[in-house]
């Protein structure tokens, strides 16, 4: 069982069924309060923004209600979350908190991130504080163009948030072959569902995987999980808990309660059963502000073993492209390739680590 009853947050890249799988987790009111993707917000609308993805549009920005929003706030919000009395379970995208393309990493300003030019702003000096972000002051936070700051980076963190707060969450990982994903977050892209997801371009750095292993082996190596890993190896701490969503799809409930012994919840078979009014309007107030990304997780009913019809056989690549070509023409299937092959190294070496059952 866990070793703490700290947040739980599933790192996970975008289309990897983590919405299904968060559903199941919905379903435990009693005892968790989800928080559902929240640093898309600074990510790509607020003024420490590190996607350019909106960059040179200032009107869906504003019209976001997020233009506001810094890593400071979000965290505050998370802490506000975790005042009801509940255990947090938050699902978020790992690449919004990493500089895309391989850029380096240094501390948001806000989360007091020490300006490399002195007399810049009040960066870095420290408050008494309580909870998640304890000693985090407010720094001063840019208008336009905000990345790269100009603050330090901490030794090897590939993110834009201190250890010192990356600390206080029990880290658990989601993901999926990026033949499944890449196509799936492709087709949100273009007509006609880009008119209702708003992202009017696939951008191949919005992967996640290269980001998501960054941070999956900062983690390890700050020993904030492993190096026990979780269905194999006896030990103390918080293990490495790695779910492949087709593993999910395949076994849900066993996969499930394997996941819940690693993080210290108690499974019942009716969390993979939501089929109540009740249950669809929290998913639908949760999910609104991602339109058009949820809306399968949005209609299900529950999570169940997929049949034999529906289990991901293996293709070639020659089928697969075909396939691709079909559906999205010549020129879209060339980018889903060369993205998916991009990916694959990366996504192997997460799944060495996924859960066995």
């Amino acid at each position: 069982m866990s070793p703490s009853n700290k947040p739980i947050f599933v790192a996970t890249h975008p289309r990897a069924c983590s919405t299904a799988f968060e559903r199941v987790f919905m379903t435990r009111q009693d005892i968790l309060q989800c928080v559902h993707e929240p640093f898309g917000d600074a990510f790509y609308f607020g003024p420490e923004r590190l996607s350019s993805r909106y960059e040179d549009d200032e009107k869906a920005r504003e019209e976001s209600g997020f233009s506001q929003s810094t890593f400071k706030t979000i965290f505050e919000r998370i802490e506000r979350e975790g005042k009801q009395g509940k255990r947090l379970f938050i699902k978020d995208i790992t690449h919004y908190l990493v500089p895309p393309e391989g850029k380096p990493a240094t501390i948001a300003p806000s989360l007091g991130g020490k300006a490399i030019k002195k007399g810049v702003g009040t960066q870095g000096d420290a408050t008494v504080t309580n909870g998640i972000l304890n000693g985090i002051t407010n720094g001063t936070t840019p208008n336009s163009a905000p990345y790269p700051y100009n603050t330090e980076a901490e030794p090897g963190n590939p993110t834009v948030v201190p250890n010192t707060v990356l600390e206080h969450f029990h880290w658990t990982f989601l993901i999926r072959h990026p033949r499944h994903s890449i196509p799936s977050y492709f087709r949100c892209t273009i007509p006609p569902l880009d008119a209702i997801t708003g992202f009017y371009d696939f951008m191949p750095s919005e992967a996640g995987y290269d980001e998501l292993r960054r941070v999956f082996d900062y983690l390890v190596a700050q020993k904030q999980v492993g190096p026990a890993i979780a269905g194999r190896d006896e030990g103390e701490g918080v293990k490495i808990t790695v779910v492949d969503a087709d593993d999910l799809l395949d076994n849900p409930e066993r996969i499930i309660k394997a996941y819940c012994n690693e993080v210290g919840i108690e499974y019942s078979s009716s969390m993979l059963i939501w089929d109540t009014e009740e249950a669809h309007q929290r998913a639908r107030d949760a999910f609104e502000k991602w339109k058009g990304f949820h809306e399968d997780a949005i209609n299900s009913t529950s999570l169940k073993p997929r049949d034999a019809a529906h289990k991901k056989k293996t293709k070639t690549v020659e089928s697969e492209n075909a396939e691709w070509v079909e559906k999205y023409g010549e020129k879209g299937a060339k980018v889903i390739r060369e993205t998916v092959d991009a990916n694959i190294a990366d996504y192997e070496y997460l799944k060495k680590f996924a859960i066995k059952v």
